[in-house]
């Protein structure tokens, strides 16, 4: 991770828009996989060698 890494703009939403959008390089910072805690369970989310994402419980 670059030192201006974690203070990068937030992505721009467009006109009308009323969901958030998130970057994914904001979330897995340089790693290819994360957990994501949601409702008492923990996912993992990893990007595949083709630069897909999977989500697994």
């Amino acid at each position: 991770m670059t030192p201006n890494e974690s203070d990068a703009a937030p992505a721009v939403v467009p006109a009308g828009q009323t969901q958030r959008i998130v970057e994914s390089r904001e979330l897995f910072r340089g790693a290819n996989e994360i957990l994501i805690a949601h409702e008492g369970a923990i996912y993992r989310m990893k990007i595949t060698r083709q630069g897909k994402l999977i989500l697994n419980k």
